[in-house]
């Protein structure tokens, strides 16, 4: 990316949030604030998976999967195509990945008492 538009850009994202953007950011933080949901996003960051594999990642029967598969897709959170007779599962963008990261990577810092960063 150019740097004109890196500027246009990052400046872009330092007005105040629209109504819309902070609903829109309280519905996915809601469903982030899941157990399962964050173990199938984290299996998601780097690859694509089925409902069966989600689900062995999570812990939980893929009837559970997919019912959290289909609260994330319509958060926008994730996105499926079809493979023959499966629906295979991807995070929608890097933002979703950046989020989960840095969510996990602050609660490392919780968790383990490590110092903080910029």
């Amino acid at each position: 990316m150019n740097s004109a538009r890196a500027r246009e850009e990052t400046s872009a994202h330092r007005e105040p949030p629209s109504d819309e953007q902070v609903q829109a950011a309280v519905l996915s933080f809601t469903l982030l604030a899941e157990p399962t949901r964050v173990r199938m996003l984290w299996a998601l960051r780097d690859r694509q998976l089925d409902v069966a594999s989600l689900a062995e990642v999570a812990g939980c029967r893929p009837t559970v999967a997919s019912q959290h598969l289909s609260k994330l897709r319509f958060a926008g959170l994730v996105e499926a195509t079809r493979d023959g007779r499966r629906m295979v599962y991807r995070l929608r963008g890097g933002h979703v990945r950046t989020l989960l990261t840095e969510a996990l990577f602050q609660a490392d810092h919780q968790v383990s008492g490590q110092p903080v960063h910029e």
